[in-house]
């Protein structure tokens, strides 16, 4: 996986080799179309792949109605507690995740803002993409709009201790049981369903 080299799409099926920031250094990647058409197939890929034809700036922040961003279920796979954090701004609990800035690369976007905002090393990445998400966000000094989010489980390894950074005011392991009482969302709750049913996949092949 390392050396410079344009990517078309990640590797697909559950056994996917999962990748960290590393590996991800040296790939190229110019078009996230790849990544989004090997997610899953839905009304949230749809939406995605539109304004990815409407826009020629999807991937900078200013673009409107709506811009592409990657995020990361973290997992620990020894107990199968994910971990959510408490945004700053959107004072909601949620995954980490952020824009992606000009990097077409989402699956690098999602474990680089895993990275940041946990303060873990040795995540690593499993593509492609467990899971799509179109909400709509209204950030402070911001006009709303719209996240068009591609994401992916990311590993941790087994007892790590988060850090944060100035994005969050809390981080918290948890179990998938435990997010409905936390205020998560549908989307928060599918993509943990998704992600540990993947996690579940690429072990039992391993066994």
């Amino acid at each position: 996986m390392r050396g410079d080299r344009d990517v078309r799409a990640g590797p697909t099926g559950p056994a996917a080799s999962a990748a960290d920031l590393a590996d991800l250094a040296g790939r190229q990647v110019h078009d996230p179309r790849y990544a989004v058409e090997a997610g899953p197939v839905g009304p949230e890929q749809d939406r995605i792949l539109e304004l990815l034809d409407a826009r020629a700036d999807p991937l900078d922040r200013t673009c409107r109605p709506g811009h592409l961003t990657g995020s990361a279920l973290v997992v620990d796979p020894s107990d199968r507690r994910i971990l959510v954090l408490f945004h700053s701004k959107l004072r909601r609990w949620l995954q980490p995740g952020g824009h992606a800035d000009g990097d077409a690369d989402l699956a690098r976007v999602a474990l680089r803002e895993a990275v940041e905002e946990t303060g873990i090393t040795g995540l690593r990445v499993v593509e492609p993409a467990v899971d799509m998400d179109v909400h709509l966000v209204d950030p402070p000094a911001e006009d709303p709009h719209e996240h068009h989010d591609v994401r992916f489980l990311v590993l941790a390894p087994p007892g790590s201790v988060p850090i944060g950074n100035h994005e969050s005011e809390a981080l918290r392991w948890v179990a998938v049981a435990d997010l409905s009482s936390l205020g998560a969302d549908p989307g928060l709750c599918r993509l943990a369903d998704r992600a540990l049913a993947r996690l579940d996949a690429i072990e039992a092949l391993q066994a």
